[in-house]
């Protein structure tokens, strides 16, 4: 069965992005939280990683969850099979972070547009967290620059 048996509306689509960005946000604040938490043992760092994921969570929950739910498409998303050679392998605990607070700044400024669409007064929240991101890389730049871990292979 193709994508092409389910044609979705212009606002299914908006909500598909969405959709699909939420879930990018979250996945890479709780990954670069886990590395804070874990790793860098930053009780602050982790606490305002923690508090901007429950920020996310509240903005995100004014977005109706049965529109994005049901504009969800994961089976036949064109992009969800790609696997890019920079996500097939990490060099450093640096790199896991790295990729992910940019996967989450880069989701959450998608949110940030495509929410004007819908609901045009999130967009200041999205900003906000968004911005709160960048200050949390700048923070644990320094502290990550000094893990010595590297990957184990077997």
């Amino acid at each position: 069965m193709s994508n092409d048996q389910y044609p979705m509306s212009n606002e299914n689509k908006i909500y598909r992005i969405l959709d699909a960005n939420i879930n990018r946000a979250m996945e890479g604040i709780r990954v670069a939280e886990e590395v804070v938490r874990f790793i860098l043992e930053d009780k602050k760092l982790t606490r305002k990683l923690k508090a901007l994921r429950g920020d996310l969570k509240r903005t995100v929950n004014q977005i109706p969850k049965k529109k994005l739910l049901s504009a969800r498409n994961s089976l036949f998303d064109v992009g969800g099979k790609l696997y890019t050679k920079e996500e097939k392998s990490r060099k450093s605990i640096k790199s896991i972070f790295k990729s992910n607070i940019k996967r989450a700044q880069e989701a959450v400024r998608v949110l940030e547009e495509f929410i004007k669409l819908i609901d045009p007064k999130l967009g200041k929240s999205f900003k906000n967290i968004r911005f709160n991101l960048y200050e949390i890389e700048k923070q644990s730049e320094v502290k990550i620059v000094r893990v010595k871990l590297q990957p184990v292979v077997a």
